[in-house]
């Protein structure tokens, strides 16, 4: 296996474990708001104080990326998210779940733009988009696996051990990436000569050129227009990892044990939409150029996943719904490796901050839908929200006719 592809490998795990973690307190949602006590409103709350803290901290994370490095940046996130995910399961109410799960949020930010100021370094720039497509397939892998791992560990031992669990995992992959990983292929004593001249040759990183100040990209109407569309994209990712186990039981019913697999069906076909989003993209680049080639994936998967959710909302249904709701992750999910492979055609080597604005814009999506989704869903109904959500997702598949990969920042 060449070296870059080791590191792809190592990233991926580390996105798995990221998942696994993220889509735990979901998979426990309904153990932990009995246990504790907690209403849809405040389990609302509960789930978007990560997100808003994820918000808040991924920019400054990917501004440290760019300056210091990936690896000692990843080493800082995953050790502080994991003492935090085992902290989850010391919690005995509400405001203390809450600080909780604020502080994981502060601690998992800056997780994937670092991985790619890590794959900018170590992939040549026309297989950015697969490199994503294999990073993003492996975070549904991992949201995949939650129900099926977590939940049989919830009902033998009980919802905090699962937490326990998870913090160690991510310990031990700390230890193996501080050991192994180079931040420069240069670095690396296994890679062979011609797989390193390869990269250096096809990275496009131009270490010379004038850094931008953070005020000056968020001034920029093309960013802007980037940041909107992970937005809308965001709202729709965060109801899959946050709301859907509880949408599922409590909107539609549907027992636990049945849950399980349910909840599990969409981030599987997420999977594979994430693998084909970035694969199909950077087929595209190669016959259409950069600007239709990432653009037309996106555009078509969004928009089919706002018509499936909304499909999903109305049906009464419980196994079309969750047909649906499937083929709607699915279709959305070739979104994410393709927006991550244009925010690092448009970044250079600023790859990490410009990253992190976009996941900002959109965990700010995520953490406004996530709180009005318990509001909307305890005053009316589970079908409001979710007919809300697939209207956003249509937005945003228009919105992705106006982005173009080719474009540059300008200089003042």
């Amino acid at each position: 296996m060449k070296k870059r592809h080791q590191v792809l490998l190592v990233l991926s795990l580390l996105s798995t474990i990221t998942f696994l973690d993220r889509i735990a307190i979901s998979a426990a949602g309904e153990r932990i708001a009995t246990d504790l006590h907690i209403s849809t409103v405040q389990w609302g709350w509960i789930l978007g104080t990560f997100t808003l803290a994820y918000g808040l901290f991924e920019v400054p994370a990917g501004l440290l990326g760019d300056k210091l490095g990936a690896k000692k940046l990843l080493i800082r996130v995953v050790l502080w998210w994991s003492v935090f995910t085992a902290l989850t399961g010391f919690s005995t109410g509400f405001v203390m779940l809450l600080l909780v799960r604020f502080c994981f949020g502060v601690g998992e930010a800056g997780a994937y733009p670092n991985i790619s100021i890590a794959l900018s370094k170590w992939f040549p720039v026309f297989e950015r988009g697969r490199a994503q497509a294999v990073i993003w397939a492996a975070s549904r892998i991992g949201a995949g696996l939650t129900p099926i791992l977590v939940i049989p560990i919830q009902q033998q031992y009980g919802w905090q051990t699962s937490f326990y669990v998870l913090g160690f995992t991510g310990l031990l992959w700390i230890a193996f990436w501080y050991k192994w990983y180079k931040e420069e292929p240069s670095q690396a004593s296994d890679i062979q000569p011609d797989e390193l001249q390869y990269i250096l040759d096809n990275r496009q990183l131009d270490d010379h050129a004038p850094k931008h100040s953070l005020g000056r990209i968020l001034r920029d109407k093309h960013i802007w227009l980037l940041l909107l569309t992970y937005y809308c994209y965001a709202s729709g990712a965060y109801f899959f990892q946050s709301w859907m186990p509880k949408y599922l039981q409590a909107g539609r019913g549907i027992s636990e044990e049945n849950m399980k697999w349910m909840a599990s069906a969409p981030f599987i076909l997420g999977a594979i939409g994430c693998f084909l989003g970035g694969v199909l993209s950077d087929k595209a680049v190669a016959r259409f150029g950069k600007k239709w080639g990432r653009r037309i994936v996106p555009l078509l998967g969004m928009a089919m996943s706002g018509i499936c959710l909304m499909s999903a909302a109305l049906t009464p249904n419980d196994t079309l719904a969750v047909v649906l709701l499937s083929v709607g992750l699915a279709t959305m999910d070739v979104t994410a490796p393709v927006a991550w492979a244009v925010s690092m055609d448009i970044g250079g080597t600023q790859s990490g901050t410009i990253s992190g604005a976009m996941n900002s814009a959109g965990l700010l999506g995520a953490y406004l839908n996530t709180v009005a989704f318990g509001y909307l869903a305890n005053t009316y109904s589970y079908l409001l929200p979710v007919m809300l959500i697939g209207g956003l997702l249509l937005v945003g598949a228009f919105l992705w006719l106006r982005i173009d990969a080719n474009y540059r920042l300008k200089h003042d």
